[in-house]
């Protein structure tokens, strides 16, 4: 299987406080934890460090941070050939207070504005595409040129671009912010009748698979005409950056093996809640052996 992630790539500083703090004080920590970042890059990565032959096509500045990046996906395995690192643009940076009594995350990032388009155009062929919405322009000419590929959107943000693209791919997987955003509806886990209005609303406006992440309360589908919620494993979390990131990169490599959308689901909870039990989303993703194994490790 051949895999191509597209998307924006940042560079995170993770803060690890015991509590959030206060603010005009000062607060000292004993480590950070620097690491790439972004949605379909750590799904990239997962993917090659699963053993998946992946590549990466992203834009960062031609700087210290975009070059630490670009190692980091060069030791990990992954296809370089559309990592563009382009001199009079500055990587993402991502500053991360993680409080690590409750597990949330609070992200400030340096973005500069968005380039739509890669320079170079990608004629490649490939099995599995997972896309965040950035480089809009690229992503919609790869979805065009790989029809028969299995493909995921990882709908974080709504916006023309995201309602576009989904509409080109096999799988939407959208963050509950997104739905309520979306259909101006509430979500509420323990009301299955609301999540199916949202879905049916969502599955009418993009016409393809929907998937809802519900965060601590699983995941919403239609599998078999039959609406589930699939659960996620109970865990003790200490940072939750990255994870929804991981979940769409684990479940872009079980459907694209074959799994059941059920299981691809299940194990891509399952990856989710392992790394919200440690700290830095690239340091955080489970190995693949963990993640099959995961019953029989509890």
């Amino acid at each position: 299987m051949k895999a191509i992630c597209i998307g924006h790539s940042t560079f995170d500083t993770t803060l690890p406080v015991d509590e959030y703090p206060k603010e005009n004080i000062k607060t000292r920590i004993k480590e950070h934890i620097e690491c790439g970042g972004g949605p379909a890059a750590n799904g990239a990565y997962l993917l090659a460090k699963w053993g998946m032959d992946t590549t990466i096509a992203s834009i960062m500045g031609n700087d210290y941070y975009g070059q630490r990046v670009y190692e980091d996906f060069k030791e990990i395995g992954a296809n370089l050939k559309y990592l563009e690192l382009n001199d009079n643009h500055k990587t993402s940076s991502s500053y991360i207070i993680a409080n690590m009594s409750n597990g949330s995350r609070t992200a400030i990032t340096a973005k500069n504005p968005p380039i739509r388009k890669l320079s170079q155009t990608i004629n490649d062929q490939y099995d599995l595409i997972l896309i965040d919405g950035e480089h809009p322009e690229t992503a919609k000419e790869v979805l065009l040129n790989n029809k028969n590929a299995i493909s995921i959107l990882d709908a974080g943000r709504l916006n023309d671009d995201t309602k576009e693209l989904g509409k080109l791919v096999t799988y939407v997987i959208c963050s509950h912010d997104f739905a309520e955003e979306f259909t101006n509806k509430k979500t509420d886990a323990d009301d299955i009748n609301s999540l199916i209005h949202i879905y049916n609303e969502l599955k009418s406006y993009f016409k393809t698979n929907i998937i809802i992440t519900l965060e601590s309360a699983g995941s919403f589908t239609e599998i078999n005409n039959e609406y589930k919620i699939i659960p996620s494993i109970k865990v003790k979390a200490v940072d939750s950056t990255g994870a929804g990131d991981i979940f769409h990169g684990a479940f872009t490599y079980f459907i694209g093996n074959n799994y059941s959308l059920e299981e691809s689901i299940k194990y891509a909870s399952i990856a989710g809640a392992i790394s919200v039990t440690r700290i830095g989303s690239r340091y955080s993703i489970p190995t693949l052996e963990e993640v099959i194994n995961y019953d029989n490790i509890i």
